[in-house]
């Protein structure tokens, strides 16, 4: 009995045939260079990947902040909503931030011309806080770390500040003493040791974004450098 089924007048190896247009010719796929081609991408995703979230947390900024004059705020930080990138840079610095009930921190990097803070100047902190029962200002270096002053502190406190008539207040933050409110700078600093201005409210209602806004914050300007 004879075969009638269809037979195909073509097969799957016509498709690689040299006298078909370059266009619509078939390529037999090389194994070993798929397979190095995959690892490739893989290991250029994967060092991107590292490469970028090591530069945000390298940075020490944590993400979403709000920003006031000179001053960041990030009143996300102590929250279970902080980003895994702000969460990596606290655990990083071993910083514990203000929970959104005890209070906030704010942090300033630049004086309000936006020049860099620099250790061997004077700065003067002038103007108004947000309300609260208590807040502290402290000098630390350009990683956080709290610095050797000549006086043994780096901090001053509200309970204990001079204001003016109208509750707003001038403070001296510099290396050497000065009368009134003085904030004392590192005594042995260098410019490239960096420099932070850190106010932390405590008991107060400004614990959220929407809390800031319209809030007063002292200004921050350089009196002089060596």
């Amino acid at each position: 009995m004879s075969d009638t089924g269809f037979r195909p007048a073509h097969g799957e190896a016509d498709w690689y045939d040299e006298r078909l247009p370059r266009a619509i010719r078939s390529h037999r796929g090389n194994p070993f260079r798929t397979l190095a081609t995959v690892t490739l991408v893989v290991v250029l995703a994967s060092l991107l990947g590292i490469s970028s979230a090591y530069l945000i947390i390298e940075r020490e900024q944590p993400l979403n902040a709000v920003t006031i004059g000179p001053w960041h705020a990030y009143p996300k930080a102590g929250t279970s909503e902080a980003d895994p990138y702000s969460v990596a840079i606290y655990t990083r610095g071993a910083v514990i931030p203000l929970a959104s009930g005890e209070g906030l921190a704010l942090v300033a990097r630049e004086d309000s011309n936006g020049h860099q803070l620099d250790p061997t100047c004077e700065y003067r902190i002038a103007g108004q806080t947000p309300s609260a029962r208590l807040w502290t200002m402290t000098a630390v270096d350009g990683h956080g770390h709290l610095v050797k002053t000549m006086s043994g502190r780096v901090n001053l406190a509200s309970d204990a500040l001079l204001r003016n008539a109208d509750g707003t207040f001038e403070i001296v933050a510099a290396t050497r003493p000065h009368s009134g409110n003085w904030l004392p700078l590192a005594s042995d600093a260098r410019a490239a040791d960096g420099l932070r201005f850190v106010l932390r409210v405590y008991d107060a209602p400004v614990t959220t974004g929407a809390a800031l806004d319209g809030v007063s914050m002292p200004t921050i300007d350089r009196l002089g450098c060596p």
